[in-house]
């Protein structure tokens, strides 16, 4: 069996949702065969916005917002996933060993072949698609934002340290990369990820235990077991009868 190291590369999308063009939107939801009922809600969705502000007892009178989605509803990530869809249709190709992993402004290019050099070439090939896709879809990468990592589990028999140029600029070679809040390993290891959670079950837990003693004043060990003896199991007896309801 060949050995096979794997280069990824998280790309960043410049103001995502302020860059993002109706029409293309609309289109891209018609060749995915989205109801015209759909079509109508997601074009009345994106104009007409108005917005309040309310500082203290003072609120201001609506205005019109002149933006092209709004960021804070739920409803933009999904349609933004329609934005980004023949971006991951053209270039998820499993013959080629070429992956796509994508979560709104985030792209990340998997790449899986038996050289790193092989991994360079198609990258680079790859990411001029990617350019031509955001010229037409009015979208800009930022290359500052850019990272790059190569995954193997011998990586003794490649050398680790290759960066890659992308449009004559410099990618700089990460050895730990954070995923869709995942952090990886170029080893492949979790040390690196479970670290990182257990930091911020700490930070979590002191902020907890603030709220208890001054809302409380009690300890968390007590808590806990108040918890565990009232409220979960009340919970637990109550949801069997509203499961049959």
């Amino acid at each position: 069996m060949r050995r096979k190291v794997v280069l990824l590369l998280s790309l960043n999308e410049k103001n995502a949702f302020d860059n993002m063009m109706h029409s293309k939107l609309l289109h891209d939801m018609k060749k995915r065969k989205v109801s015209r009922l759909l079509l109508k809600f997601v074009k009345n969705f994106l104009r007409n916005q108005r917005i309040t502000i309310t500082i203290d007892d003072y609120m201001m009178m609506k205005c019109s917002m002149n933006i092209n989605i709004s960021q804070n509803s739920l409803l933009s990530l999904i349609l933004y996933l329609f934005y980004n869809a023949n971006l991951l249709k053209v270039y998820n190709n499993i013959k080629l060993r070429i992956n796509f992993i994508n979560f709104v402004n985030d792209i990340n290019i998997l790449i899986y072949k038996e050289f790193i050099k092989c991994n360079c070439r198609v990258l680079n090939e790859i990411y001029d698609r990617c350019k031509q896709w955001s010229k037409m879809h009015d979208i800009k990468f930022l290359m500052t934002k850019h990272k790059l990592i190569h995954f193997t589990r011998t990586f003794k028999w490649f050398n680790m340290k290759v960066d890659v140029k992308l449009t004559r600029h410099q990618i700089n070679l990460k050895l730990n990369i954070r995923v869709l809040k995942v952090q990886l390993n170029f080893k492949l290891k979790w040390v690196i990820h479970m670290h990182h959670v257990k930091t911020k079950l700490v930070i979590k837990q002191k902020i907890m235990q603030i709220i208890i003693e001054f809302t409380w004043d009690s300890s968390i060990t007590m808590s806990k077991q108040i918890y565990f003896m009232m409220t979960r199991s009340l919970l637990s007896h109550k949801v069997i009868i509203w499961y049959t309801l």
